[in-house]
C-alpha cells in the first residue's frame, strides 16, 4: 500500500539523522544545503521506485531491525505467517529433544533470525543462493548477537511471466529470489522431495507460496508423503503458506 507521508519522514530522518518525533518536535530547526541535497536525492530515488527500505538500508521484521540492500529480498509483514506457524509447531515439540531449523532462501535473514529470537535453544540454518544475500544476514545475525549456521543454496515463488507485472520498486529486488520459473513452483518442487530425505519422522516443512498456489503446492506435499498437509491464511485472508509433516515421531 502506498504511503507517500510515511515514506517522506522515514526519508528525512535518513537526510536529517533524526528521529521521526525529532522531526516535529524540531520542525523549525535550519537546514543545512548538505542535507536539502541528501533529501532531494533520496526522494528523487523514491520516485523512480527504489523501495524505502533500501534507501534506509534498514527493515523491521517481527520486532527485529534488520539491515537490507539490493542484494536481498525486502522482508513483509506476510511472510510472518511463515514465522507464526513455524513457531507454534515448535512450542508443541518435546523440550528433551533438539529442535533443528533449515530456512532456505534466507535472504536477510528475516526467518532465521526470528525463529531463532523466539526458539534460542534451535539450531537454525540459514541457506541462500547469493554469495552477497548471506553476508546480509550474517551482518545482522552478528549484529543481533544471535548464533546461526549459514551454507550457499534459494527459493523464489513468483511464475516468471508476472515478474514484469509486479510494481516497479518489487522489480527492483533480485530476480534470482523472485522468479519461481512457469508457475511459480519450479524450485518447491525438488524442495520437497528433498526435504521429505532430510526431515525426520514428526519433522515439518512449511514453505510461503503466492496468491492462487495454495492448492498446487498441497498436491506436491501428498504426492511427496507429507500428510496433515494444509494452508494457513495472512492478514488479509490469503493462503500464504503450506505446510505438512513427515508422518507421526518415532
Amino acid at each position: 500500500m502506498d504511503s507517500p507521508r510515511l515514506d517522506a519522514e522515514l526519508l528525512a530522518t535518513r537526510a536529517f539523522s533524526i528521529s521521526r518525533v525529532e522531526l516535529y518536535t524540531h520542525f523549525d530547526r535550519p537546514l543545512g544545503e548538505e542535507e536539502l541535497a541528501a533529501y532531494r536525492d533520496l526522494v528523487k530515488r523514491r520516485l523512480a521506485g527504489e523501495p524505502v527500505a533500501y534507501l534506509l538500508g534498514r527493515k523491521e521484521f517481527w520486532s527485529l531491525d534488520l539491515k537490507v540492500s539490493p542484494h536481498v529480498l525486502v522482508p513483509r509483514p506476510d511472510t510472518e505467517t511463515l514465522v507464526e506457524y513455524a513457531v507454534d509447531f515448535m512450542k508443541k515439540l518435546p523440550r528433551d529433544k533438539p529442535i533443528r531449523v533449515a530456512d532456505i532462501g534466507t535472504g536477510s535473514g528475516a526467518i532465521a533470525l526470528a525463529l531463532k529470537k523466539e526458539q534460542p535453544q534451535a539450531e537454525v540454518w540459514a541457506v541462500d543462493l547469493s554469495a552477497d544475500a548471506l553476508s546480509i544476514a550474517q551482518e545482522n545475525a552478528v549484529r543481533l548477537e544471535f548464533d546461526l549456521h549459514f551454507i550457499l543454496g534459494n527459493l523464489p515463488y513468483i511464475p516468471t511471466r508476472e515478474i514484469d507485472g509486479l510494481s516497479p520498486e518489487v522489480r527492483r529486488e533480485p530476480r534470482m529470489a523472485l522468479d519461481g520459473g512457469g508457475d511459480g513452483l519450479d524450485l518447491v518442487r525438488p524442495l520437497v522431495g528433498q526435504a521429505w530425505n532430510a526431515l525426520r519422522p514428526g519433522g515439518t516443512l512449511a514453505v510461503e507460496i503466492g496468491q492462487g498456489q495454495a492448492e498446487a503446492t498441497q498436491a506436491i506435499f501428498s504426492q511427496a508423503g507429507f500428510v496433515s498437509v494444509a494452508s494457513r491464511n495472512d492478514l488479509a485472508g490469503i493462503a500464504r503458506v503450506v505446510h505438512g509433516l513427515k508422518g507421526n515421531p518415532a
